[in-house]
């Protein structure tokens, strides 16, 4: 059961890197976490929670509360797309904004938001980056849900994005004690691993590659092997 208390932190968590780095960065400041997984039945998602669960394991701490699932099923609404067949999903190549879900972050955020104000806790963090190209992920969308939230419930409710004025290099540098390798970051996994060559996992090569650190995740493909 999540602490009722206001100075508890919740944090949307994916799985990835840079949630993953944000659920670590607060627990070294000596925040209460309450970690939220919101499951909509997206191609990915089952390595994904499995990667997210093994993090939180390997970072186990007072402060870190148990992981809370929340169900927000999505098929009847992207019906043929690509997030929730996984065919066809966004090559290494692809640029950022063909990675776009509809209504993402709106529909990512309203569940846990709710959740919270039932909980008493009174702060949810999420991880998006001051270089993501999507509206939804600009600090006025977040203002404008926040003030929907607040006029919806009795608990104010303060939507935090801590890392939106950073670099994809500087969060990494935040997490340089964490094992990242842990982390889940494909849209189109193999076998429940990265599948190497999707957007996504592009984009992580390229992280683990910008702060000069050995990239040890398990993909199911080389970028040569796909290539041949």
């Amino acid at each position: 059961m999540a602490s009722s208390s206001t100075s508890t932190i919740a944090v949307l968590a994916s799985g990835g890197l840079d949630s993953s780095v944000l659920v670590a960065h607060l627990l070294r400041r000596e925040k209460t976490v309450q970690p939220l997984y919101v499951r909509s039945n997206l191609a990915w998602q089952d390595p994904e929670e499995r990667g997210l669960r093994r993090f939180l394991a390997a970072i186990q701490a007072p402060l870190l509360l148990p992981l809370v699932t929340l169900e927000l099923p999505l098929a009847d609404l992207y019906e043929d797309h690509w997030s929730i067949h996984g065919r066809d999903a966004p090559a290494a190549d692809s640029p950022d904004e063909a990675m776009f879900l509809p209504g993402r972050n709106a529909l990512l955020l309203i569940k846990p938001a709710i959740w919270c104000q039932l909980k008493g806790i009174g702060q949810l963090a999420l991880a998006p980056l001051g270089t993501s190209p999507f509206a939804d992920a600009r600090p006025d969308f977040f203002a404008l849900l926040q003030s929907v939230v607040n006029h919806s419930g009795n608990q104010r409710l303060r939507i935090l994005s801590p890392f939106r004025s950073k670099s994809k290099a500087r969060v990494m540098q935040l997490g340089r004690h964490c094992p990242l390798e842990l982390t889940f970051s494909c849209v189109s996994p193999i076998r429940g691993l990265h599948c190497g060559t999707c957007n996504k996992c592009a984009e992580r090569r390229s992280a683990f590659r910008d702060v000069g650190r050995v990239d040890l995740t398990p993909y199911a493909l080389t970028r040569e092997s796909a290539a041949s």
